[in-house]
């Protein structure tokens, strides 16, 4: 169970596919390509209603034992810092990688304010451009 990502969801119904592809580039590094694909339900912070993010994660991680050796990784290669005794857990990749997909302010991108804010908010508007406006004074002289 993936805990962490469990907490920011709306709901933990649906299932995710996931591939780990582990092996060694041209140059040496051992590194892992992470795809994963998942249904993420979350809650609208718009209208407070749930929905599903579809989310597709396609990422290179470089396999890295201490921090200095990020430098060593290619442009393309995202750095992954394994324990010092060597173990991988996927379900902490797969975690991570899904909890980097989430947006920090989810808004479904279906949805629209409802009609009764937006008229508040352009009478609102206009209310505040009549007080505020510096030349409205001179609006009243030309008539």
């Amino acid at each position: 169970m993936l805990k962490r990502l469990c907490e920011v969801l709306a709901s933990t119904a649906g299932e995710l596919e996931y591939r780990l592809d582990f092996g060694t580039d041209a140059l040496g590094i051992d590194g892992v390509d992470v795809h994963v694909q998942a249904p993420l339900t979350l809650l609208c912070q718009r209208t407070l209603e749930p929905f599903v993010l579809p989310v597709t994660v396609a990422i290179r991680l470089g396999l890295i034992r201490r921090e200095q050796d990020e430098a060593g990784l290619p442009p393309e290669c995202e750095p992954l810092l394994v324990a010092e005794d060597g173990q991988l857990h996927p379900a902490d990749v797969i975690e991570d990688e899904l909890l980097l997909a989430v947006p920090l302010v989810p808004i479904n991108p279906d949805s629209s304010l409802p009609d009764a804010v937006l008229a508040d908010d352009v009478a609102d508007a206009a209310a505040d451009e009549q007080q505020d406006n510096p030349f409205a004074v001179l609006r009243g002289l030309k008539q």
